[in-house]
């Protein structure tokens, strides 16, 4: 099989699958080098830096590059085609000697680029997927989709609420809900709170040199809650990029703003940057009426639980983050957190559509 020098893929990767995938490394195999040119236009809904990013990952053998080409495609006029390889030679000013394509109009993009035109698959048999069906129905395309893709577009909810109101109960059962429906949505992720296991690891090592000591004998210091809060996003993105079309966290970061508060008082900018970073989708508010406080050796605010329901519901409002609150007793908890996830699942992911294309 002939080797080429310098190979091209272009593309919109809007977002990336396996097709396009299986294109850049057969490309790859078949050059000792290879540019990926990811084209963006201005009116679609994934940022150009992202889908670079994603492409930059999956295939760090190849150079990837970006640009913004906001130029509607017209096969059929000689004008719109010179506007496009203007754009595309700006940002691929080196001499081609293959493009790779996977679409009927590889052989003119190459024989502009005096290049060999070599197509890959263009009957889509090895990867049925395109990216028009990704965006109408990520879900079901899930299985072509790369992990950072995954992780961009899993809905992410997740459930917060005062000490002893039945958080970690109610966000395992969701997430089990879900893993039943089988297929995909059986990798349902759960990500544990994390706040949990550092303040269980806090009172260990003070145990270790003070071994009567109790919970309320524990400190905690406002540098405390950035580690915390950086080590829930971590955790949520490692779990968002292996899991189903939702994933299941019990409290986030956004909710450490609040425990700061509780802990320490004040506010942390720090947990708050962090706070913001991380795109979630719905936040379950837990009610602590009707759920009886269990002292569980790392509790001490029964008598705050009203404060903090009011403190969460109060951010949650002022950042105009999406919210339910879960009362009730078990069963009615989660069947409301499950109508309101089902809703949040039914409205779908909201691509804009591409630029207009005349073949």
């Amino acid at each position: 099989m002939r080797r080429h020098g310098h190979g091209l893929v272009l593309g919109k990767f809007y977002p990336p699958h396996a097709g396009h995938h299986h294109l850049v490394r057969t490309a790859r195999d078949r050059c000792e080098r290879l540019t990926v040119l990811v084209c963006a236009a201005s009116v679609e809904s994934v940022p150009l830096a992202d889908r670079v990013a994603w492409m930059r990952e999956a295939h760090p053998d190849a150079r990837v590059v970006g640009t913004v080409d906001d130029i509607p495609m017209d096969l059929n006029d000689t004008a719109v085609w010179d506007a496009h390889m203007a754009v595309f030679a700006a940002a691929v000013p080196e001499p081609v000697d293959a493009v790779f394509s996977s679409e009927t109009y590889g052989a003119e993009l190459a024989r502009r680029f005096g290049a060999e035109s070599v197509l890959v698959d263009p009957g889509r048999t090895l990867f049925p997927v395109s990216g028009t069906a990704v965006r109408a129905d990520p879900a079901g395309c899930w299985d072509y989709l790369e992990p950072p893709v995954r992780a961009a577009l899993t809905r992410r909810v997740v459930v917060l609420g005062a000490e002893s109101t039945g958080t970690t109960t109610l966000a395992l059962a969701l997430a089990e809900h879900y893993r039943r429906r089988g297929g995909t949505w059986a990798r349902t992720g759960y990500v544990a709170e994390y706040g949990r296991e550092f303040s269980e690891a806090k009172l260990a090592a003070l145990r270790s040199r003070w071994p009567g000591a109790q919970w309320e004998d524990v400190h905690f210091t406002t540098d405390d809650f950035p580690l915390i809060a950086e080590t829930q996003n971590a955790r949520e993105e490692a779990a968002a990029r292996v899991g189903s079309p939702v994933l299941i966290c019990d409290t986030d970061s956004f909710a450490t703003t609040v425990w700061h508060e509780r802990y320490v008082g004040g506010r942390n900018p720090l947990v708050e940057k962090t706070a913001d970073r991380v795109a979630h989708h719905l936040w379950l508010l837990t009610d602590h009426e009707g759920v009886a406080f269990e002292d569980d050796g790392l509790r001490d605010g029964e008598e705050l639980r009203p404060w903090m329901t009011e403190r969460f519901r109060a951010e949650l409002t002022r950042t105009g983050r999406e919210f339910v609150e879960i009362t009730g007793n078990r069963q009615e908890r989660l069947d409301a957190a499950v109508a309101a996830v089902d809703e949040l699942l039914s409205g779908g992911w909201h691509f804009t559509e591409p630029l207009p294309e005349r073949r």
